[in-house]
């Protein structure tokens, strides 16, 4: 207790002890939670009702895995394709560069093809970093063109550290700190990702290699970043869950026993059980700085922390989007969908068709009295996506008022209601054919020729 330093938490302004106090702790089997992941069961919440406090860090910013984790659930991005959409991150992340860096692989030659790409852009942000085995071989990629930083794998599991590498704990850690060492030595910054964070023993092994990598970036001056993985996502936000389940409870103890300052500390969430987004938030609220994500959550298995959800996560919780500018979200969706053949799912948010397409006529009544009401912000401004109606047999005369007023960007005096004649005939239209037997949407196209025949028909002009 005497030896332990005493200093002052800038965050609450209170002084406390430096709780450094974990040493490696060696088994001759390896635990793997047995209670909480029985494999043959769904896997168990558990509570000790330990709480730790919130930590938000003065800056909070995304970082990006969709050139890396990204590409290894889905066919290879071309090079072009690659330059593109980090050119799309560039002018997302806007002039304070929320975006702070893009991960890429370096394994082949449309890969290496695309980070010299990048790198000739210019850009502050997002930074163009690397991500690699824990292999000497592999660092000798990044040394070769260049990089200032570089991810590497260290996996910190037992269920990865007996099972799959087949090393004690004390030989994984040697292992990984001969390579991380080698970066440090030819300055190369390293940011290594705890991959398994949520089914490892905190204490016994990932504080201890924690307080040896932070000794190790003060021995050479180079902060040493730490990626949280949660690689199966087990990780849970609620207070007083166990770890390693814990988010808070994992952030706390990396920060708190391990040293890790905020600025080198980021969650990389998978979202196996419907979590990634909140669990990500949490980080940031017990003090990553860091977030990483993958560009509308494509990734591994279920797949990452999606960009779009994490850019909206950060306005909420700073009451500001610092000048992201997020009409970009929407451009992206249309290229991957009209460029890279890739159908983004209807109802996904801020980037699905119908995220903001109501359906039900009685809500369609609501949003041509005010948006607001069915509306969660105002969609036009953010992401150039005025709220819409799709035409049923359940829209009403309000539905399709509201949908010829949006197509048409009748605003004010302009804009018909419910009562207009046009919408009378329209309306007429679309109940015959339900009436008929059809059971699919009214097609824009459709709705088109019936508004344009009505015109005629009544002399007038919409």
């Amino acid at each position: 207790m005497e030896n332990r330093r005493v200093f002052l938490n800038r965050h609450n302004n209170l002084l406390q002890y430096e709780e450094r106090i974990y040493p490696l702790v060696e088994v001759d089997t390896p635990n793997v939670f047995r209670n909480l992941f029985p494999y043959d069961e769904v896997p168990k919440i558990a509570f000790n009702d330990r709480i730790v406090p919130h930590n938000m860090p003065d800056e909070i910013w995304i970082t990006d895995t969709t050139f890396r984790d990204g590409q290894q659930s889905r066919a290879p991005y071309t090079t072009e394709q690659i330059v593109t959409i980090y050119d799309y991150f560039h002018k997302l992340g806007g002039p304070k560069g929320i975006i702070r860096q893009s991960e890429f692989f370096l394994y082949s030659k449309k890969d290496r093809d695309a980070v010299y790409k990048c790198l000739e852009r210019g850009y502050q942000f997002p930074e163009v970093t690397a991500w690699i085995r824990a292999s000497k071989k592999d660092f000798e990629l990044v040394k070769e063109i260049g990089l200032k930083e570089t991810g590497i794998l260290v996996s910190c599991s037992d269920y990865h550290i007996f099972y799959k590498m087949k090393m004690t704990r004390k030989e994984a850690m040697n292992h990984y700190l001969s390579v991380v060492r080698e970066c440090l030595e030819t300055g190369v910054a390293p940011r290594c990702h705890f991959e398994d964070i949520t089914r490892s023993d905190i204490h016994g092994f990932v504080i201890p290699f924690c307080l040896e990598l932070m000794k190790l970036g003060e021995e050479y001056g180079i902060p040493v970043k730490i990626r949280a993985c949660d690689t199966m996502g087990y990780g849970v936000n609620f207070p007083g869950a166990v770890i390693p389940r814990s988010v808070p409870g994992i952030i706390y103890g990396l920060m708190t026993h391990g040293g890790v300052p905020s600025a080198q500390l980021e969650w990389h969430g998978h979202n196996d059980f419907y979590k990634a987004v909140t669990n990500s938030t949490t980080a940031w609220l017990y003090g990553a700085s860091g977030v990483n994500c993958s560009l509308f959550g494509i990734g591994e298995r279920t797949g990452n922390t999606p960009l779009e959800a994490m850019v909206f996560e950060y306005a909420q919780l700073k009451g500001t989007l610092d000048g992201m500018d997020t009409t970009v979200i929407t451009e992206l969706a249309d290229y991957f969908r009209e460029e890279i053949d890739y159908k983004v799912p209807s109802r996904t948010p801020f980037v699905g068709e119908n995220f903001n397409v109501t359906r039900a006529g009685i809500h369609a009544d609501g949003l041509l009295k005010n948006e607001e009401i069915y509306n969660i912000f105002d969609t036009d401004k953010f992401l150039n996506r005025p709220v819409l109606v799709a035409v049923s047999n359940t829209s009403g005369l309000a539905g399709i008022a509201h949908w010829i007023n949006t197509y048409y960007k009748l605003k004010d005096k302009r804009a018909v209601d419910k009562s207009h004649p046009v919408v009378t005939i329209v309306k007429d239209w679309v109940d015959k054919q339900y009436d008929e037997g059809r059971v699919t949407v009214i097609t824009d196209n459709e709705l088109i020729k019936v508004i344009d025949e009505a015109c005629k028909e009544l002399n007038v002009n919409i």
